[in-house]
């Protein structure tokens, strides 16, 4: 990645474009990790106390444990590479990513009919809000009961 621009332009350009690149990309991805799994409506499943397990089936816990967001912007999903389908990606991932629009409308209705929660954020906007509300409850102090029920 260093090498073949080094052979064009000074090495001064080279690192900032380097650096640069990687700042960008890296932002990036992880602000499509923190909507799609870090926000109000996820469920973050422990595993059972005598087995080790999560009990809960494989595509279940996919729909669950993450949610889509701004699914009619056609920027967002050309930019993130449909990432912002992220419950389909996470059920579908050998399935090319224009799909997921098309793909979404059926997982949602299927989640419908059998009583599974699937969660859609319409805007990057409201997912970020939905991130906030989250890590803002996680720093709440945590009333007695909801301790001693995370406990049993």
């Amino acid at each position: 990645m260093l090498v073949l621009p080094l052979f064009f332009h000074p090495l001064l350009h080279v690192l900032i474009a380097f650096v640069g690149i990687h700042l960008i990309l890296g932002f990036t991805l992880s602000i499509v990790f923190q909507l799609a799994h870090t926000v109000e409506g996820t469920t973050f499943p422990g595993p059972d106390a005598e087995t080790g397990n999560v009990e809960n089936e494989w595509a279940i816990h996919q729909v669950e444990t993450t949610v889509n967001f701004a699914p009619r912007n056609k920027l967002a999903a050309w930019y993130q590479g449909g990432l912002n389908f992220q419950i389909e990606h996470h059920l579908f991932s050998n399935i090319c990513h224009i799909h997921y629009p098309s793909i979404s409308k059926i997982v949602e209705e299927t989640c419908r009919e059998l009583g599974i929660s699937y969660v859609s954020y319409p805007t990057v906007r409201s997912a970020v809000l939905g991130h906030y509300c989250f890590l803002r409850d996680l720093g709440k102090k945590p009333q007695t009961s909801e301790v001693a029920h995370a406990l049993n």
